[in-house]
């Protein structure tokens, strides 16, 4: 990155409280976006510094959701420590944490005390309810909003059971929520000069990504039924070498894949007139489908059918995800310096700005940046910071380098 040219959220600091995944990968998203992050963890190392998979003794869960970001390691059950974080209050824009409902109030570092100390400043609230509602002191994590909301439900082939997704989708969505949220705080504290506080959480989430049956349901009591992969032209089907999916429901997309299969009889067909009609009848469908998908392999088949316009892809496992091109060639995931492994893969530029920068950076050890932060942006003396680390108030690990 240029000097000329800056990252479209430099000169924005953070306060990251955050522990696991919803929480953090906000404060991700700040850092790719060239925020100041300062993630503020416990003078042992956030506890999801030992979660796995593990890659050369480091964790690859704690680098993908704290890369870029600076580490201040400090003992919040002290009174210096608590003091420490107001005076950063003072002097940042946004403070995020996600420990249960009123637990931050207990702390003294509630919302209300926060905007007395810097009237700009923006609360995120991450939780698993909610600050407010009947569930609020209910505990929970991803799986919770997946169940609640409805999705899990629905997920899966009719006559098995609910199905959770392979990756914690409510956790990601949640820390968009908080992103964008934040942002819109950022903004409109321009025109008014105050902040606000933000409260987004894994339940509503859940309900937000049922959104479409809960809405039919409410509308005209339609209940939507678990349905596998789909139906109409909405399927996976395997190939010689492996398995595709195609999504060709729409009745433009429907002729073209006639098109392709050569079957111009399918458009006259009173079986397959109408979506409606194509989803009634899709065992008929599928017979065909298999023979003509069974012949070929996937990479045939894409190509082939890619050529008519039909929206179709390989369903890759993770090694052939990796290998994909397209991941490499838009820098989704990138190679970092690690202070463990060496180097790190982390997600990377998932957002493309014309003309500013994304950020992307290595993950720190527990209290890297503690003399940075407290001499460079707090101004303590040197004599106080001494104090402060003799007191085991904050403190400094080394890596525990991985072994060639």
């Amino acid at each position: 990155m240029t000097n000329s040219v800056k990252a479209p959220l430099e000169g924005i600091r953070v306060l990251d409280l955050g522990r696991y995944q919803a929480g953090p990968r906000c404060a991700l998203m700040f850092a790719r976006m060239g925020a100041e992050v300062i993630k503020v963890e416990t003078i042992r190392g956030d506890e999801s510094r030992a979660n796995g998979p593990t890659v050369r003794g480091q964790s690859a869960y704690w680098v993908q959701y704290n890369s870029g970001k600076k580490s201040l390691s400090i003992n919040l059950r002290t009174e210096e420590g608590k003091e420490v974080i107001r005076d950063l209050v003072k002097v940042s824009d946004v403070l995020l944490q996600n420990f249960r409902p009123g637990t931050i109030d207990i702390m003294g570092l509630g919302y209300d005390v926060l905007k007395e100390l810097n009237p700009r400043i923006i609360m995120i609230n991450v939780s698993a309810y909610g600050q407010y509602g009947p569930l609020r002191d209910r505990v929970g994590f991803d799986p919770i909003g997946q169940a609640m909301g409805g999705m899990a439900s629905l997920t899966g082939f009719p006559d098995d059971p609910p199905i959770l997704t392979a990756f914690p989708l409510i956790d990601r969505i949640t820390a968009l929520h908080a992103t964008i949220g934040a942002l819109a705080a950022l903004r409109e504290r321009e025109i008014s000069g105050e902040g606000q506080a933000i409260d987004v959480c894994l339940a509503d989430t859940g309900f937000t990504t049922n959104e479409i049956p809960i809405s039919a349901y409410l509308g005209d009591g339609i209940v939507a039924e678990r349905r596998g992969n789909g139906e109409g032209l909405g399927g996976m089907y395997q190939t010689t070498d492996g398995w595709l999916i195609i999504a060709a429901n729409n009745d433009h997309m429907w002729g073209r894949l006639c098109e392709a299969l050569d079957k111009p009889e399918w458009l006259e067909d009173p079986r397959f007139t109408t979506r409606a009609d194509r989803g009634k009848n899709t065992a008929d469908l599928e017979r065909e489908l298999t023979d003509w998908f069974s012949t070929r392999t996937t990479k045939e088949a894409v190509d082939y059918l890619s050529g008519f316009s039909i929206p179709c892809a390989p369903v890759n496992d993770v090694v052939q995800a990796a290998n994909e091109p397209h991941l490499r060639e838009r820098e989704i995931m990138m190679e970092v310096p690690d202070p463990v492994a060496g180097t790190m893969w982390v997600s990377g530029k998932m957002i493309k700005f014309s003309r500013t920068p994304m950020v992307v950076g290595s993950a720190p050890t527990p209290g890297q940046h503690n003399e940075e932060i407290l001499k460079d942006i707090l101004g303590y003396s040197d004599d106080k910071v001494a104090e402060l680390q003799d007191a085991e108030v904050i403190r400094s690990q080394e890596p525990a380098l991985a072994s060639d």
